[in-house]
């Protein structure tokens, strides 16, 4: 019994280290081509491309929508946000998707809201509309009362009611850069409608001054370790992972927080599915699956300079919930579209995307969890398994404190969000120990969702928060990220 457990125990740290080292060098690669990418944009003057894009923008109207479920605290923020923002032809629908809370009256009552007589046609299933409203302050402001159906429903039924070409969708509690959608849009109007969808970079906003939909960074971070990791992993996330996808035409996700569809192939897959939890990646699944059945050439792209403000989870509970939906979101989709994982029918997508998104962000959290479990066995094993935990411990370290230590440095290189130098090393500092509890407890977290998915159970939940908003820190539920 010895011999078999001591080759089950080499067996499995020779998979886990290979497995931690093809990991790093493919991070590693991302990390370069990301590099790569911002170094190019890293000498143009974003403010003069801006100007000298305004007149495209003319011909690229879009409609903003805020799908809103019990977002009494943050939803004017937001809406204020997207009033500031700097674009010749927009329209802002906010979708109450049946709150139990005063979402609705806030939002009447801020911006002198009134009913309207309006037909809506559905182009997507969706809900039923109780009534639209209409600002008499701002007449490009509207209002979707309608009966409860989840995020994407009520995203499906501001794309009915939406009259231009293309359409952002921005989650109730998040706030824009005021130039934000000048540059999400950029990719679509120099690509000659080649870019058919595009998504912007989101940032935590947990500590940082919100007044009347502006965000006003601090000389310091907050001090909460939870939300100064969430901070790291987001940076990481789109820094280095999105970039390098992005470059080749190879990603499935652009975040629901802040993205930009055309309207016109949205509405040919059929919208938002309101089956799945993870209603953001599934549209991006579904629409590379259509492009590439129907042999037509358009892209997807992460666009890393717009920024889109939300907030975190301040509470290990709360993210708790968000890992786990987030990553049974990612399992449903991936299921749901199986038959394309290593078909060579859908190109790129079907041969490197979904290979990559199984073998590394699906299943990477079990082997992963597997890592940590076999490092704490070892120990106490001794002889040569101690040896290979040293090994792996190192590897783990690498993969998660390294690596989100350059992605923090190239942050601040490039895009400069948290500038001063106490934050950069507070951040470092704070990175080096993510593999020893943070890294663990979202390996725990995400592996909890194969469970929720073999028990068929689908439950959205509700995300307890507090407003961003100074003058509003108070507790509220709202759609999942």
């Amino acid at each position: 019994m010895s011999t078999i457990a001591d080759i089950l125990m080499k067996f499995f740290g020779g998979f886990i280290l290979l497995y931690m080292g093809a990991i790093i060098l493919t991070y590693t690669g991302m990390l370069i081509f990301a590099f790569i990418e911002l170094r190019k944009q890293y000498k143009l003057d974003k403010t003069v491309l801006d100007e000298d894009y305004i007149d495209s923008f003319y011909s690229k109207p879009l409609s903003i929508i805020i799908p809103a479920y019990n977002e009494e605290v943050g939803v004017v923020d937001s809406v204020q946000s997207v009033l500031n923002l700097k674009y010749p032809q927009t329209e802002l629908i906010i979708v109450n998707d049946g709150s139990t809370d005063k979402t609705q009256q806030v939002v009447i009552e801020q911006f002198k809201m009134k009913k309207i007589p309006k037909v809506v046609k559905e182009q997507i299933k969706s809900k039923p509309i109780i009534q639209v409203y209409q600002s008499e302050i701002h007449h490009n402001l509207f209002l979707i009362e309608k009966e409860n159906g989840g995020k994407a429903d009520a995203l499906n039924a501001g794309i009915n009611l939406a009259k231009y070409p293309y359409f952002c969708s921005i989650d109730g509690d998040s706030i824009l850069d005021e130039k934000s959608l000048l540059r999400v849009m950029k990719p679509i109007v120099m690509s000659n409608e080649e870019v058919i969808a595009a998504g912007g970079n989101v940032r935590i906003a947990n500590g940082l001054d919100v007044h009347m939909g502006s965000v006003y960074p601090k000389r310091s971070l907050p001090n909460r370790p939870l939300v100064l990791m969430q901070i790291i992993e987001y940076t990481r996330a789109f820094m280095m992972g999105r970039i390098s996808l992005s470059k080749h035409n190879l990603i499935l996700i652009i975040s629901g927080a802040f993205s930009v569809f055309a309207k016109k192939w949205v509405v040919k897959v059929g919208g938002y599915s309101v089956q799945t939890i993870g209603e953001d990646m599934e549209l991006v699944v579904k629409l590379h699956r259509y492009l590439y059945e129907n042999k037509i050439k358009k892209r997807i792209e992460f666009v890393p300079d717009p920024v889109c403000w939300t907030e975190a989870p301040e509470s290990l509970g709360v993210l708790r919930k968000q890992r786990r939906r987030w990553h049974q979101g990612l399992i449903e989709s991936l299921t749901k579209h199986k038959r394309m994982t290593l078909n060579p029918r859908y190109g790129k997508i079907g041969m490197i995307s979904f290979p990559y998104f199984w073998m590394v962000e699906c299943f990477g959290p079990l082997i992963e969890l597997g890592g940590h479990i076999y490092i704490i066995i070892a120990f106490f094993l001794g002889k040569v398994y101690f040896e290979f935990a040293i090994l792996l411990t190192l590897l783990l370290v690498l993969y998660g404190s390294i690596l989100s230590t350059f992605s923090v440095l190239m942050e601040t290189w490039s895009m400069n969000v948290y500038s001063a130098t106490k934050n950069f090393f507070k951040l470092i500092l704070m990175s080096l120990t993510e593999a020893f509890w943070y890294r663990p407890l979202t390996l725990i977290w995400r592996c909890e969702a194969f469970i929720q998915v073999l028990l068929g159970r689908k439950s959205w939940g509700h995300m307890k928060r507090v407003g961003l908003s100074k003058k509003t820190r108070r507790k509220r539920s709202n759609f999942p990220k």
